[in-house]
Formats: structure tokens, C-alpha cells, sequence
């Protein structure tokens, strides 16, 4: 059944999970202050988004932009019922990520052991190993844990990546005790058809409504690939204020797709997100004048001019 057959059928929620303080800001070159970054996080969760990746629990020396991330949590004005996560690479950034107070703890890896051994420096299996002390500290604390596999669609080293090495990795993170996983096309090569095989084929190891599509616009294919995972069932989809981000270990690899164009394409199909688009649009301009760049949102962009901006 198709998306528009089901809208008929009655309004039909998605949930749009923001990654901009946390993917969006990691890759940036332009130093950034801790108020900055809370002054962000703040107007983001004042626009109405539900999740927001605030903070990463990594090494400085590796990703310096996160090195805040226990003052930038400490310091947001925390609205009721939205989700603050946080990237957590091992046991001791889960300690760090613990005292900060996060809401949801978020362990990554890859569906390509290429660019798992280039990004992360060790193997698939390594990785899921490392999060063990990660996911029992979670359980204690009864937080959520939340899985995220790069290059999903796609590796800058391996080329094309089969659904079933996905599906092992979703398989793994399950086991691990993940309550849901996002499948992310990290270097943006997916394309609608690719999308709808890998989801249907993770979809025989952790139901739709735990899955997650996180898509890159590289060959401006992201708001298509969220339609096809829209037309499977898939509800959640993760997004970055203004397109910020990319990926250090992909040449060429533009940033995540916009939340703005997200939104405005979910509510052009009446779709509901709880989420004030112009309210978002003005997040994008904020965090675009601080580093010095227009916004790469076309749907910004025309609503800028639209309004005499």
C-alpha cells in the first residue's frame, strides 16, 4: 500500500530526529563555542523536534568539535518529552555520557568492514564487542539504546554493500539489546530501489517501526530514498538543520539531508511531525550565519525569499 492510499485512510505520524549538533557540527572547521552549540540545541527543541543528537562522548584528540559535549548537555534547557542523545564510542564515554545526563545513548558501526577498521579502527565484530559494557550500563540506568550503521548503501572503499551484510549488523545490535537502528547512507549513493531492499530485508530481523532511515543528499537522492522507506512503513527519519555534516572518510560526500526540505515534503504529504518548520528554518539561519555559509536547504532557501528574507 502506498503512502498516499494510507493517508486516506487518516493523518499518519513521523518522527524526525535532528543529528545537527551532533553529525552536523563533528565535521565542521570552524571552532564553535559551547553557547553556540546549547543556543542551538535549545532553538531546535523549542521548534518542536521530538529527538535531538546533542553531544558525541569521543575521543578530542579524533573529533574535537564534541569535545564539550558534558557542558553542552548540562547546560540546554531540557523541554519535556523530548529525547537529548548522545554518541557513546565505549565504556568510558558511556561513564562521561552517564554524569552529563543523556537521555538515549547511541552505539555505531558499519555494514562495510572496510571503512569499519577506517572509521572506528578495529572490525565489525570488534565494535559490537566494545558496546557490551556500553549496552549493560544503559540497562541498569533503563536507558534506550539506539544502533546506527554507517555505509549501509554503499562504502567509499568496497563499492556496493549487500543487504544481508546490513542485515547482519542489525541482527548483532539487536542482540546487543538495541531498542531500535538507524540505516544510514553515509557516502549518499543509495538510491529508492536499494532503499526498499535493504529495509524489507532488516525488516525480517527488527520490525519497521524500530527502523530508522539516516540518508545523505551526495547524488541528491535523500527525499527520494525517504519516500521509498516511507511507501515500506518506515516512520523515522533523521535530518540536520540547514544540511550540515558530511563524512571525513568519503571524498565527495555532501551533508545529511536538510530537516527543513524533510519537513516540508512530510507536511506537503500531510504528514504530522509536531515540528514548526519556520521555526526550524530560522534554527538553519542562525547556525549558518555562526559558520559563516548560506544553508544548503533549497526548501529554507525558498522560504527565506517567500518571506522577504
Amino acid at each position: 500500500m502506498s503512502i498516499l492510499s494510507e493517508l486516506a485512510r487518516g493523518p499518519q505520524s513521523v518522527e524526525v530526529v535532528e543529528v545537527g549538533p551532533r553529525d552536523g557540527l563533528q565535521n565542521e572547521a570552524t571552532p564553535l563555542s559551547t553557547a553556540l552549540k546549547v543556543e542551538l540545541v535549545d532553538r531546535l527543541s523549542t521548534a518542536g523536534l521530538p529527538a535531538i543528537e546533542a553531544a558525541a562522548f569521543v575521543s578530542p584528540r579524533w573529533v574535537p568539535q564534541m569535545a564539550d559535549g558534558a557542558e553542552v548537555l548540562g547546560a540546554i534547557q531540557r523541554r519535556p518529552g523530548v529525547v537529548y542523545s548522545a554518541l557513546v564510542p565505549n565504556e568510558r564515554g558511556m561513564q562521561a555520557a552517564l554524569q552529563a545526563g543523556v537521555d538515549e545513548v547511541v552505539v555505531f558501526s558499519a555494514a562495510s568492514e572496510s571503512f569499519a577498521r577506517r572509521n572506528i579502527n578495529c572490525s565489525i565484530a570488534e565494535s559490537i564487542a566494545r558496546f557490551e559494557p556500553v549496552a549493560r550500563l544503559a540497562q541498569a540506568q533503563g536507558l534506550r539504546l539506539r544502533g546506527s550503521i554507517s555505509c549501509s548503501l554503499g562504502c567509499p572503499y568496497e563499492g556496493p554493500v549487500a543487504p544481508a551484510a546490513v542485515v547482519e549488523v542489525v541482527r548483532r545490535m539487536v542482540d546487543l539489546g538495541c531498542h531500535s537502528v538507524d540505516i544510514a547512507d553515509t557516502i549518499g549513493v543509495g538510491t529508492p530501489g536499494a532503499v526498499q531492499q535493504v529495509f524489507e530485508a532488516a525488516s525480517r530481523v527488527l520490525p519497521l517501526a524500530r527502523l530508522a532511515g539516516h540518508f545523505h543528499d551526495t547524488y541528491g537522492q535523500a527525499l527520494a530514498n525517504v519516500l521509498a522507506a516511507l511507501e515500506l512503513g518506515v516512520r523515522s527519519f533523521h535530518s540536520s538543520v540547514a544540511g550540515l555534516g558530511g563524512c571525513p572518510f568519503a571524498r565527495g560526500a555532501t551533508g545529511n539531508l536538510a530537516t527543513e526540505d524533510l519537513l516540508y515534503m512530510l507536511h506537503g504529504l500531510g504528514l504530522r511531525t509536531g515540528v514548526d518548520l519556520q521555526a526550524v528554518v530560522d534554527c538553519g539561519e542562525f547556525i549558518s550565519a555562526a559558520l559563516g555559509r548560506a544553508s544548503s536547504s533549497r526548501a529554507a532557501r525558498a522560504l527565506r525569499a517567500a518571506r522577504g528574507g
